[in-house]
């Protein structure tokens, strides 16, 4: 146990003594100075622990921001990747339409079953079948026909490049279909081009 110093102001009894005439208390301003002295040092201190807890915050504000901008940067550029892919998509498949409408026209021109020459049979059944499986590709990709003729016209799907007297439809029915329209999901790839009744 350690033995507490003793205060030379005190006697052994623990009574406090007087200072003799002509002999100074030196102890108090002595400690007086020290304890000012660490006083000034520790609010130092603490003055140094704020600024440093301030800068920390300006630290953590920075990183948290830098943060949520490299997220949305990230972002913005998935979406702009997926765009690319998309539009990419788009321009294969309609640039593969026209294909699909040469084999519809040259469908449509065949002669009466009757009137087909032996040897143009396998030719014909060679683009029938190229047909199929075009519209078959087509499908697995999402890619389906818009209905068109019977329908009343939707700009949002068809485009009416014509319109005729038609005695047994509704004005702003369609009743030719000039070229295909596609959709590729719910997104129109393209319209279908037709004549509208007047």
């Amino acid at each position: 146990m350690m033995k507490k110093a003793e205060d030379p102001l005190q006697d052994r009894e623990g009574t406090i003594q007087e200072p003799a005439e002509g002999q100074e208390n030196t102890a108090a301003p002595d400690q007086s100075a020290e304890v000012a002295s660490q006083e000034s040092r520790i609010s130092a201190l603490e003055r140094e622990v704020q600024a440093e807890k301030e800068q920390n915050g300006k630290f953590r504000d920075e990183l948290l921001r830098r943060a949520a901008e490299f997220e949305n940067f990230r972002k913005q550029k998935e979406r702009e990747a997926v765009m690319a892919s998309q539009r990419a998509t788009d321009n294969v498949l309609r640039d593969l339409l026209t294909l699909v409408d040469d084999v519809e026209r040259v469908l449509a021109n065949v002669p009466e079953p009757e009137e087909i020459p032996a040897a143009a049979k396998p030719y014909i059944d060679g683009v029938e079948l190229l047909k199929k499986n075009l519209d078959r590709w087509l499908e697995s990709k999402g890619v389906k026909p818009i209905e068109a003729i019977g329908m009343k016209l939707d700009v949002d799907f068809h485009e009416a490049i014509s319109q005729i007297e038609h005695p047994d439809a509704e004005p702003e029915t369609i009743v030719e279909q000039y070229q295909t329209g596609y959709l590729l999901g719910d997104r129109v790839l393209r319209h279908a081009k037709v004549i509208v009744a007047r």
